[in-house]
């Protein structure tokens, strides 16, 4: 089965996201609590973990894109 990953809201205000860095690149096994990626916000960097056991299957987003908040920016295949 697949998952949409989107940009998470970390705050009632926040838009938008950077998303710095790809911590695991497409066809990697990732496990619930693992860091998937890094997103900037207000020059605040935080990681973001997978919620849940899978495959990353896809990236959407590129390092260096602005997104807005629920925007999907991976697929995780789940089983």
């Amino acid at each position: 089965m697949e998952k949409n990953i989107v940009m998470p809201r970390l705050r009632p205000e926040m838009e938008k996201g950077v998303l710095c860095a790809w911590l695991k690149e497409e066809g990697e096994p990732v496990s619930a609590g693992e860091p998937l990626f890094e997103i900037e916000t207000d020059k605040v960097v935080n990681q973001i973990e997978a919620t849940q056991d899978g495959v990353l299957k896809k990236q959407l987003i590129e390092e260096g894109d602005t997104v807005d908040v629920e925007t999907p920016v991976a697929i995780l295949e789940t089983e």
